[in-house]
């Protein structure tokens, strides 16, 4: 029988139909940083617009609507917006562990010494700004909001080194994400240890049962998400129980996941070879020996992608798209009226932003490198850390996110307008100084 390449090359791919033009270019659509990034800055304006409409009141209201259920005695209520801060946002949490557990085992920072400088870099972004928030409040009203300084919004910073294109090295990129991601980690860590109420050590014992049931269920080789994801969700009722914010449960169980394949490629190509064509003849059969081989090479090709890979490709679109979106309607409402506005706070989080993060990514990079603890990349300079730096003082979503816990009633809006302040004129001068930067410098 003759091979003919052009019926070889159609078989070995799947049936095309109808549906695919178009949920092929959706899917793209939703796997693109940009794009989110765009969403995200939308929601943000239609916030605000409503905020500063008639229906701020009732978009209030809406916010504020309580939701819960209650399981004999114990009680699990809160409004909207709180469930969204601490339910939702955990798997937005979840989701950036995934991606430093994947960084750190299989990505570009495996390198211990290239890992080290998108480290010390966050260290030196979370703990200038913070030195410098406390320093211009310290004694007054708003000291207690120094954490809000600290975080870089991941999706806005990417989104704008999107935006530049090839104008800028792979490697600034792989820097400001890796940087993104340990300075997130380390927003949900103060979260948990600065802002958390009384400790029930009793809640906290079972949020740590629950996690040592996750090991050795992993160690036992349970490998089907559902019983996960029922333990995860205990976990966060134990540990939302003790005191501790709910949303550290999210970094637990993201670098908990494992990040090796459990089939390789070898195994995969072994199983693939053992397949059969199933006769006609016993077609709708259940037990037939081809059936329970095909049933094996299924699985087996998905277990080629490890769990963290798994995870980061399906929730990507839901915290990108639903996750991040929801949460900034719900939170970045500001009444652009600056009658009642605490002007210190302002200045403080504005300066903490806008001069602590570029200074201290600056600085600590520059130290750990002096100290042969890192590496930098050759076409990554001191030039583009800078600007990297100002971009990472856009810490507006993880930012409100502190700030909600952080400070009172009277004085989070006046954190929300210097958060809005300074994440407008770091985008802008982040961007016009990676974007005018003459091209012949850029590259050694």
């Amino acid at each position: 029988m003759r091979n003919d390449p052009e019926t070889d090359t159609k078989t070995v791919r799947l049936p095309k139909e109808l549906l695919d033009r178009l949920t092929k270019p959706f899917e793209h659509f939703l796997h693109t940083g940009a794009t989110s990034s765009a969403v995200l800055l939308l929601a943000t304006i239609v916030a605000l617009v409503i905020s500063n409409s008639p229906w701020a009141h009732v978009a209030e209201q809406f916010w504020e609507i309580p939701a819960g259920f209650q399981v004999g005695s114990i009680s699990f209520a809160r409004s909207l917006r709180e469930w969204i801060n601490d339910g939702l946002m955990t798997l937005f949490f979840f989701l950036v562990a995934l991606e430093l557990k994947r960084e750190l085992i299989l990505g570009e920072i495996s390198d211990p010494r290239k890992a080290a400088l998108s480290v010390a870099a966050a260290l030196g972004g979370m703990l200038v700004p913070a030195i410098l928030y406390l320093a211009l409040q310290w004694g007054q009203s708003g000291v207690h909001g120094w954490g809000t300084v600290m975080a870089t919004d991941t999706a806005f910073a990417i989104g704008c080194l999107a935006i530049l294109g090839s104008r800028i090295p792979q490697s600034l990129r792989v820097f400001m994400l890796s940087l993104a991601i340990v300075d997130d980690i380390g927003a949900i860590l103060v979260v948990a240890i600065g802002y958390s109420s009384h400790i029930s050590w009793s809640a906290l014992a079972l949020g740590a049962l629950g996690i040592a049931l996750i090991r050795a269920m992993a160690a036992l080789g349970f490998r089907g998400f559902p019983l996960y994801i029922l333990v995860g969700c205990f976990i966060w009722f134990a540990l939302d129980t003790s005191g501790v914010h709910a949303t550290i449960t999210g970094v637990i169980l993201g670098l908990m996941t494992p990040a090796r394949r459990w089939v390789s490629d070898e195994r995969l190509y072994a199983i693939l070879d053992q397949v059969i064509a199933q006769p006609g003849d016993e077609q709708g059969s259940g037990a037939t020996k081809n059936r329970q081989t095909l049933q094996v090479a299924e699985t087996a090709a998905r277990e080629t992608l490890s769990p963290v890979e798994r995870l980061e490709y399906a929730l990507h679109p839901w915290v990108g798209f639903v996750i991040m979106p929801v949460f900034a309607l719900a939170n970045a409402g500001l009444k652009l009226s600056f009658d009642d506005t605490d002007s210190s706070v302002v200045v403080a989080v504005v300066a903490g932003f806008t001069l602590g993060k570029p200074m201290g990514i600056l600085a600590f990079s520059w130290l750990a490198v002096r100290l042969h603890l890192a590496v930098r990349p050759p076409d990554l300079s001191w030039k583009l850390i800078a600007g990297g730096g100002l971009l990472a003082g856009i810490g507006f979503t993880m930012a409100l996110f502190i700030a909600n816990l952080a400070f009172s009633e009277s004085l989070v809006e006046s954190a929300k307008a210097g958060i809005l302040l300074a994440s407008v004129f770091s985008a802008v001068a982040g961007l016009a100084l990676l974007r005018w930067w003459p091209v012949h410098e850029r590259r050694p």
